[in-house]
């Protein structure tokens, strides 16, 4: 499979909560990738922003079900290319959903 993006993000945006995960290289090693939940509390958000800035992602996809997205992509417009991933697309990946499958599986 072809890498079209070396480092970005990808989110799962809910009312209380964003789930984040960054995917990047560190030199010559296998893809790395973390997880972590942010509540949408504004102190959090920010560290939400600067979290993948940190890992050197430049590109951020997130799924959002309802109108959430709105004030995070607002947030987030400045600092990546963002990208809004229709959440009927990750819904049929085959196993069980979680917020910790969405935020990998948009990427």
């Amino acid at each position: 499979m072809r890498v079209v993006q070396d480092k970005c993000a990808g989110m799962d945006v809910h009312k209380r909560t964003v789930t984040v995960c960054p995917v990047y290289r560190e030199g010559q090693r296998e893809r790395v990738q973390e997880i972590r939940t942010f509540r949408t509390m504004t102190q959090e958000l920010l560290e939400m922003r600067d979290w993948p800035q940190d890992h050197g992602c430049t590109v951020v996809a997130m799924e959002s079900t309802g109108v959430y997205w709105k004030p995070i992509f607002n947030l987030l417009e400045g600092a990546f290319e963002v990208l809004l991933v229709n959440p009927t697309h990750i819904k049929h990946v085959p196993g069980r959903k979680t917020d910790a499958k969405d935020c990998h599986r948009t990427l």
